[in-house]
């Protein structure tokens, strides 16, 4: 109940109806008068002082600013530091800001395509995020900050008004996981279509969605805006209702305690990677989607598709198992070999060639794959070897071979057009 002023209305009315309770029940005793209520004391109102200085100082620190040319304006306020530079998604070198007299370090980009872009501050060659951006990219190694230029239309990645399908976070224990002291802990998100009805006669399409390096099973929902992608898809009739399945892709997390490292010949533990993570995939993922979710079990409703990491071991488990995955799209890929020398200066056609053969060893003699499809960067580091694999595809893979290029580096400002592309040759 809220407590009232004894010069309220209400307050007498309720006195009023105490007092008349009280006479009945006293019959006709004398009742003591009330005081009067005390006028409220008039309280000076409180003045506060604004100064315009630091006022506009405030607004000066908003960061990041998407300015109506979609430049975008970023502010680091630090008086100390004696250089401190950004680093802007799709660029590959830092950009140097300009500090003022009171230590406030301004960059402004050129004007921006319409996407999602991350970014950090370094400053004195420490990686920072945006103190005044809440909006932070979960990564295992090096989050970032990140803002969202928009366009005059939406882009397929855009929230719109249209209608939405559900993703859902699943936890697991994997009998498979090589991880010490026994975590073998593994989660997975699933995005269902919008109406996805489980009880339908036909079983849904699914992709079996992996993602980077780095990255973690929520990777391709919250950065990659699958879901999102997917929705505008399927309401443009662009793709038929489908699954989307997230795993964590790592069978042993060796692979990010031993960090950056494991990036080097052999490949060692990137190699012992994949060949868990495809038992795990046979045994226990697809096992599991598919006794929760209403898909699809044969080769021709049933893709597997990844990025960097993710489209190495997209390789390796699709092209090695078509009779499970008819479409395999490998994006940007990590294509790794026991075979490859230290000094990528001795690595020869011949090397090569053995090398692609170890990947898919029974590439001769295996069922014909219904779609492969293979693209990278132009400006990515990696886009020699899936070049080179892409060729040896094309002679060596029996079915359709689709080998891209497009431009961009190694961003997801490839990868979601790499997957709008690829998702519409699916289940063809």
């Amino acid at each position: 109940m809220p407590i009232l002023s004894r010069c309220s209305p209400l307050y007498a009315a309720l006195c009023c109806g105490v007092l008349f309770a009280s006479s009945l029940h006293a019959g006709a005793q004398a009742q003591p008068e009330l005081p009067r209520p005390e006028r409220p004391v008039a309280r000076p109102r409180r003045v506060v002082a604004i100064d315009p200085a630091a006022a506009a100082r405030s607004q000066a620190l908003k960061s990041p600013v998407v300015n109506a040319d979609r430049s975008v304006t970023f502010r680091f306020q630090n008086s100390d530091a004696k250089t401190v530079a950004i680093f802007l998604e799709g660029n590959a070198e830092p950009f140097p800001m300009t500090r003022d007299a009171e230590g406030l370090w301004t960059y402004t980009s050129e004007p921006l395509d319409p996407e999602y872009y991350g970014y950090y501050f370094v400053v004195d060659e420490q990686h920072l995020l945006d103190p005044h951006n809440a909006k932070v990219r979960q990564n295992l190694q090096a989050p970032s900050s990140f803002v969202h230029v928009t366009g005059a239309t939406p882009m397929p990645w855009d929230l719109q008004d249209i209608p939405h399908g559900n993703v859902t976070h699943h936890l697991y224990t994997s009998k498979l996981a090589t991880d010490e002291a026994g975590l073998h802990d593994r989660d997975l998100y699933v995005y269902t279509p919008p109406g996805f009805d489980p009880k339908r006669k036909q079983p849904y399409p699914v992709l079996y969605l992996l993602h980077g390096y780095s990255d973690s099973a929520v990777g391709w929902s919250e950065v990659g805006d699958a879901n999102l992608i997917f929705d505008r898809l399927i309401a443009d009739g662009k793709l038929q209702p489908t699954v989307i399945v997230m795993p964590r892709a790592y069978g042993t997390m060796r692979m990010i305690t031993e960090g950056w490292n494991v990036w080097t010949p052999p490949y060692a533990t990137p190699l012992a990677n994949q060949s868990i993570l495809t038992d795990m995939l046979l045994q226990e993922i697809l096992p599991y989607a598919e006794a929760n979710f209403h898909v699809a079990r044969d080769p021709g409703h049933r893709a597997i598709a990844g990025l960097s990491m993710g489209g190495g071991e997209t390789i390796s488990t699709g092209l090695n198992h078509p009779e499970v995955f008819g479409y395999v799209g490998a994006m940007s890929s990590a294509i790794v070999s026991p075979l490859t020398p230290r000094n990528p200066a001795e690595i020869t056609p011949a090397i090569l060639q053995q090398a692609f053969e170890g990947i898919v060893p029974n590439y001769k003699t295996q069922p014909a794959t219904r779609l492969f499809w293979i693209s990278c960067g132009t400006e990515d580091g990696l886009i020699t070897t899936n070049r080179a694999f892409g060729a040896w595809a094309k002679q060596n893979i029996k079915g359709n071979v689709s080998v891209n290029e497009t431009p961009g580096m190694h961003t997801w400002l490839v990868w979601r057009q790499n997957l709008i592309t690829f998702s519409q040759l699916m289940f063809k």
